[in-house]
């Protein structure tokens, strides 16, 4: 009988005698810089990603226009590979509805934060989905105002301490949460409507799932995919208990799931 193989162990105690070399970059083609500036822990690289390979696998790299609205994501905008072009706070979707109108044959994506889509243009998402434009919006909800602090926005949870709201988000000084994804659900020219997460692994592919039934869809009408994110810095929680937080807090008001297909898929 063969006696098991086990490796050598690598004593940790002194540096290795040989310099570490790269095996495989597993960078996705589309990103075409992997490093970036946000902050540790923060779940918006993960959710950018899932759209950068999803654009990649359905082909549509020469065919795409995204479209940034203002928040910490736009610090990617210069890192994507595809067709980029910056849009006002909370105007993206209006953008978008542009190229399209223009362009038929090209595939726009807005990407936006919860302040950016909710707060600053929350017309503008809602009456492209009224229209049933063939446009696909990908929001990234953590809760706050991440690139100017951690204000509070209109998705932040009742109880939630931010910045402009020390004591907790009370419903009678500061009104209840916007659920974005259920309202947007709603609306006739929406054809898929999900909400994902990035705080897993299970999640985050998942939330991929997503991205590429809401891209494919976007021949048909509006689609809409949120997707919870995580902002240590702004919730001033430790990076380390922050995907723990966000599924405590976040997630129990914005759930996860699809909410609409009309192209024949299962709802939650």
């Amino acid at each position: 009988m063969n006696e098991p193989r086990f490796l050598p162990v690598v004593p940790t105690d002194h540096p290795p005698a040989c310099a570490a070399s790269l095996v495989h970059d597993f960078t996705p083609e589309l990103i075409s810089v992997g490093a970036h500036q946000l902050c540790p822990g923060c779940g918006e690289p993960m959710a950018i990603r899932a759209v950068a390979e999803a654009v990649a696998e359905l082909g549509l790299t020469r065919s795409c226009i995204a479209v940034f609205g203002i928040g910490c994501s736009t610090a990617f905008s210069n890192n994507l590979d595809i067709e980029v072009v910056q849009a006002l706070h909370g105007r993206a979707p209006s953008v978008a509805t542009g190229i399209t109108r223009m362009r038929p044959d090209v595939t726009a994506l807005t990407v936006q934060g919860d302040g950016d889509m909710v707060n600053e243009g929350l017309q503008e998402v809602l009456h492209a989905a009224a229209r049933g434009e063939r446009i696909t919006c990908f929001m990234l909800n953590n809760g706050v105002f991440g690139e100017t602090g951690g204000q509070m926005t209109a998705t932040t949870v009742l109880g939630q301490r931010t910045k402009n709201s020390p004591e907790g988000r009370d419903a009678r000084h500061h009104g209840h949460p916007i659920r974005l994804a259920d309202l947007v659900a709603t609306l006739d020219g929406a054809v898929y409507v999900a909400r994902g997460a990035v705080d897993t692994a299970v999640n985050v592919q998942r939330t991929k799932r997503m991205v590429l039934k809401a891209l494919q869809a976007q021949k048909r009408g509006f689609a809409l995919v949120e997707v919870l994110t995580m902002c240590p810095t702004g919730w001033a929680v430790d990076t380390t208990r922050s995907a723990r937080y966000m599924a405590d807090h976040h997630a129990r008001i914005h759930s996860m799931g699809v909410l609409k297909d009309t192209g024949g898929g299962r709802s939650r």
